[in-house]
């Protein structure tokens, strides 16, 4: 997992409520057990339609959405995660979000910010002409015009999003800890440690 410390740029206006995660990646695409590929299929359903900020060359690229109330709802499938990260996206901002959308996006190394209404609100106008600045360590998402909003976020998941840790990470780093536990239980009980092959 790459480290997430800072993500500036361009942002989805997105805003929509109550999106849910068979909006962010429609079911057929479920098929697949590989990450690559899914952000052709993102918001499927509202690409279809013309003149959708998904496909607006403005937008392209952008690693920040800002979406409305509720966000990824729905379905638990991780491959709502997954879609957003082939899309480019970093963060997602809304006023609320699926506790296991939320979990799934943490593990995939995509922050999500939850900011009041108010606060979304204004940063779905500054997107619609200019970049937007999010720093995970002093936790906060700024712009140009001199707006400032803080977010709270739970300390072991900054704590893992700035090091680019995920499961598999977190437990490398405890390589020496695991390997001194290795090294006693070899000395204490010998009888457990296998016999070399020869």
């Amino acid at each position: 997992m790459d480290k997430l410390t800072t993500v500036d740029g361009r942002a989805y206006p997105f805003g929509m409520k109550n999106v849910d995660t068979d909006i962010v990646i429609p079911a057929h695409w479920l098929k697949t057990i590989s990450r690559n590929g899914l952000g052709k299929g993102a918001f499927e359903v509202l690409r279809k339609e013309p003149g959708n900020v998904f496909d607006d060359p403005e937008y392209a690229g952008s690693p920040i959405l800002i979406a409305g109330d509720n966000f990824g709802c729905g379905s638990s499938r991780e491959h709502a995660a997954w879609a957003l990260g082939d899309l480019g996206i970093k963060v997602v901002i809304a006023p609320s979000f699926s506790d296991i959308f939320s979990g799934n996006a943490f593990k995939n190394g995509i922050l999500t910010v939850v900011l009041p209404q108010d606060a979304v609100d204004r940063l779905l106008e500054v997107a619609k002409t200019d970049p937007i600045h999010v720093d995970l360590e002093s936790q906060s998402v700024t712009t140009q015009f001199q707006d400032r909003f803080a977010f709270e976020i739970d300390p072991f998941r900054k704590h893992c999003l700035l090091g680019g840790l995920d499961e598999i990470g977190l437990t490398l780093d405890q390589s020496d800890v695991i390997d001194g536990y290795e090294a006693r239980q070899a000395q204490d009980r010998p009888w457990i440690v296998p016999a070399a092959v020869a």
